[in-house]
């Protein structure tokens, strides 16, 4: 299925310098990869395996490649195979077809070789208009097979926010390149939407994922690679001009100038001049919080009744998530917003409060919104015009007060409706809520008033069980000296 460098004459690959540390790794692993696709050298067979109404063309299975890094590198310990492989998956070399997590498993999972054309050694630094590009045609593609994950979603929509301005050209990219694909063979598609999203994965991975193509500042910055060129995947240049997907060309190296040096002392001074905190001020609000939190930490202090993590008594967790808080979680309310709003009795109780000020719509917005974000993808479009309808339009029923950039950028938003629309509007209500609404909250009669009955009952409970207690162990006495005495008398 992939093929050489050699075979790839079109792609017009730039030749950085062989001897630098990632470009020697890269090597080795293209050697690998190479061996393994290489069927008349004992290869893994690449195959296309029947499925229920379907086939899966061009995949061989973790356990293969497992067993053949065994055989041909001369391992013992599958462990270390495995290793091995996941190391090269997450290069992007190799890549399971069904998730966006790049590692080896030693099973039946299918997995599939990236194409030459995408692998790190072309220098790939794609822009994040190529990753737009990407995106959108996603959500134009088939929708069960490709429909978009969660944080692709929230990219896709920081994204839009971001490039607002051209963000038309590049809709436009990405319905011209989808007009081409739909040209091309269906299996050859699969297998092409299958590799352009493993590039995806490498080079913007999922949340918790190592991204192995980051690299530290201060090396970036002693390195003087002129080969080290930013290049598109789609060819979109910055001044938004298409371009076939050709390889960005090598820059010839220029001599530093007078004015490249007075650049860098103002961007250092502009650096010294950045307010930075103090290391004893970070750990002081450290402190602050830890100590804060203490009492919280079941690991920490001692719950009552038991700790449910050490012991098989679940009642610490009944109480956390019953309709009938204690003292301790209605305490906690009055650490943050966060805090209250997280509570499901405490968001009641919130509500409750700024219902009886005739002033809930703020809330009910924030929470109208949040719901939003997890809504099915074909429930979001009417549920956002319904949003829009009751707190945003012109003469809506529960208007909330915006100020006029979160407006301007939520009606631009409205053009195409998404989980994210009222991203801005959701953060001005929730800076709102947290000076006004929720500072009268925590000072109102009905907090304190909670706080305290809480506390009394928790007091009258402890007493009692401490008197239960006491009673308890006066009665085991007595019959044990009542035992004692039977025993003697006879």
């Amino acid at each position: 299925m992939a093929q050489g460098p050699k075979d790839q004459g079109g792609v017009g690959t730039a030749d950085p310098d062989d001897d630098s540390p990632n470009m020697i790794v890269y090597r080795k692993i293209e050697d690998i990869i190479y061996r393994i696709q290489d069927d008349k050298a004992g290869g893994v067979p690449i195959r296309t395996v029947k499925s229920f109404l379907s086939k899966i063309p061009s995949v061989v299975t973790g356990a293969d490649i497992v067993q053949w890094l065994m055989k041909n590198l001369i391992i013992e310990d599958p462990g270390e195979a495995i290793h091995l492989g996941s190391l090269i998956a997450a290069q992007g070399y190799l890549f399971p077809i069904s998730d966006h997590v790049l590692t080896l498993k030693d099973d039946g999972t299918f997995y599939r070789f990236q194409a030459p054309y995408f692998w790190p050694s072309n220098c790939w630094e794609p822009e994040n208009t190529d990753y737009a590009i990407y995106l959108c045609k996603r959500t134009m593609q088939n929708k069960a097979r490709l429909e978009l994950a969660d944080y692709e979603a929230e990219n896709l929509a920081r994204l839009q926010r971001a490039f607002a301005r051209k963000w038309e050209f590049i809709f436009m990219q990405a319905e011209a390149q989808v007009k081409v694909d739909r040209k091309k063979d269906k299996t050859e598609r699969k297998i092409l939407d299958s590799q352009e999203r493993a590039f995806w994965d490498v080079h913007r991975p999922v949340p918790g994922c190592v991204n192995t193509t980051e690299m530290d500042i201060r090396k970036c910055r002693r390195m003087k690679n002129p080969q080290k060129v930013k290049k598109s995947v789609y060819g979109v240049t910055e001044d938004s001009q298409t371009q076939s997907p050709v390889h960005t060309p090598v820059q010839p190296q220029r001599k530093t100038t007078k004015e490249d040096v007075q650049k860098q002392i103002t961007f250092l001074n502009t650096q010294l001049d950045r307010h930075c905190m103090k290391m004893s001020k970070v750990a002081e609000s450290l402190m602050t919080y830890t100590e804060q939190f203490l009492d919280f930490d079941p690991f920490l202090t001692m719950p009552d009744p038991s700790n449910p993590w050490i012991s098989d008594d679940i009642t610490f967790w009944e109480l956390e998530a019953s309709k009938e808080p204690g003292q301790q979680r209605v305490k906690r309310w009055g650490f943050s917003l966060d805090e209250a709003l997280m509570d499901p009795v405490g968001r009641d109780q919130f509500l409750k409060f700024v219902e009886s000020e005739f002033s809930s719509e703020n809330l009910r917005f924030w929470l109208a919104v949040q719901d939003l974000k997890r809504r099915p993808l074909q429930a979001v479009s009417a549920r956002v015009q319904e949003i829009w309808q009751e707190f945003l339009a012109p003469g809506a029923p529960s208007a909330i007060n915006l100020d006029s950039h979160s407006y301007e950028r939520t009606s631009q938003n409205m053009k195409d409706p998404g989980r994210y629309s009222f991203e801005d509007a959701q953060e001005h209500i929730y800076k709102l809520m947290k000076s006004d609404s929720y500072a009268r909250f925590l000072r109102s009669s009905t907090y304190q008033d909670l706080l305290l009955a809480k506390k009394k009952l928790e007091n009258e409970q402890g007493r009692r069980t401490s008197l239960e207690k006491f009673t308890r162990s006066v009665g085991k006495s007595l019959t044990g000296k009542r035992l004692t005495g039977l025993m003697q008398s006879s």
